[in-house]
């Protein structure tokens, strides 16, 4: 059954879902968010340290784990929300700001005690994002007919970001052995090598003060560019990436299932077990019930969130070196002529984090980033170019959003 109209008549499952990824650069694509609603925001702190011990698919996890609980909590398959590699941006409706809140504190506490990262959180109103001067507007893409992942203009999530930055509208952890439902959350995949030579990690966000069409005809011009790769750049294999058993992210597991459900050691069994079946099952092949391993796999790739826009554009794709530096060349020449700020970072590999509620059902969830720091080192790329002084600096959030929306 249908579930009736809210209040305000914003309904975020009934934006009609973009298929080609140019199109949302395109206005038309987007609808406002009321001022009701709310922008849970998340980071987490000093993950460059954390990167720069090797802990960066600890930081994803944690990053995607705010997604999990939120879903969790409010029982929202069609929650809009972006991932950004070290946190994560949710919208929340009015009627689940509450239990938004106490998913965000229960995963604030988990973070720093099962997982030894300190997390920040923030609930900010939409209301108080307008009255600032800057919007919430959402749209829909849609890679594959089984998901379609939230797409963010208007200013408004950078906003967010900064304020979470300067400490406001936070949440508190919550008291210690608090733990969220993360059921669904997995980080079972090998990192993906690169196929063409490289996984180049990009981030571009408008120029304070910049044409918006210039800029956007610039970011344009970077997803054409990268959609010149073999299989458009997809970071992610066809078939998947592989599998090995025990999973590199198996202690990221075992932390997951928080230590309300016996001991460690027994969650440790249970999770070897866990992962020894499905590992057994993907190589295998096999069809059990509703669900197939091959289709599952297949699916995958097709769900995969390797490229988003949400107040700038991001995109983790496979490449080779003369692309890449093309795709340099196009972006230092924008930035040249004022139009946009950008990092970018190589690496060798992707990973992939995933939340897979019901593995029968196709609407499986797999976020992408670069196994070297990703999104958060082209993050940093751009932030040093800025403290440099070679672009005009402007306020920096998770994702170096700029003041200017575009």
């Amino acid at each position: 059954m249908t579930p009736p109209k809210p209040a305000d008549g914003f309904r975020y499952a009934d934006l009609p879902p973009a298929t080609d990824f140019l199109s949302v650069l395109d206005d038309a694509q987007y609808r406002p968010v009321p001022d009701g609603w709310w922008v849970a925001v998340t980071d987490v702190v000093d993950s460059t340290g954390a990167i720069a011990a090797g802990r960066y698919r600890a930081v994803n996890f944690v990053g995607a784990a705010v997604i999990a609980a939120l879903r969790n909590a409010l029982g929202r398959r069609d929650l809009p929300f972006v991932f950004g590699g070290d946190g994560a941006s949710v919208l929340v409706a009015p009627d689940g700001a509450e239990a938004a809140r106490a998913a965000l504190a229960a995963t604030v506490t988990w973070a720093r005690d099962a997982m030894g990262l300190t997390l920040r959180a923030a609930l900010v109103p939409v209301a108080g994002i307008r009255a600032a001067g800057h919007t919430v507007e959402v749209a829909r893409y849609a890679p594959s007919p089984d998901i379609a992942y939230a797409m963010f203009m208007g200013g408004g999530l950078a906003f967010a970001e900064r304020a979470l930055k300067q400490g406001l509208h936070a949440v508190a952890a919550a008291p210690s052995g608090a733990q969220p439902d993360l059921t669904g959350l997995t980080c079972r995949f090998e990192p993906a090598r690169a196929r063409n030579g490289l996984i180049l990690s990009i981030l571009v966000v408008a120029a304070d003060g910049a044409d918006r069409a210039a800029a956007r005809n610039a970011i344009a011009d970077v997803v054409r560019l990268a959609a010149e790769a073999p299989s458009k750049g997809h970071p992610l294999p066809p078939g998947a990436p592989p599998l090995r058993w025990p999973p590199a992210g198996f202690a990221h597991e075992v932390r997951a299932r928080g230590p309300l459900r016996g001991s460690l050691a027994l969650r440790r069994l249970y999770v070897l077990g866990a992962t020894l079946l499905a590992t057994a099952i993907f190589r295998l092949g096999l069809r059990l019930g509703d669900f197939s391993a091959p289709r599952y796999l297949d699916e995958l790739v097709a769900n995969a969130d390797f490229r988003k826009y949400d107040d700038g554009l991001r995109m983790t794709v496979d490449c080779g070196p003369d692309l890449a530096a093309r795709i340099e060349a196009r972006l230092d020449a924008a930035e040249a002529a004022g139009l946009v700020r950008f990092g970018l970072h190589r690496q060798a590999a992707a990973l992939t984090t995933c939340i897979t509620p019901v593995a029968a059902q196709r609407d499986h969830v797999h976020f992408v980033d670069g196994e070297d720091g990703g999104y958060a080192r082209a993050a940093q790329a751009m932030k040093a170019k800025v403290r440099g002084g070679s672009v005009a600096p402007a306020s920096t959030g998770r994702n170096e959003s700029a003041g200017t929306p575009i």
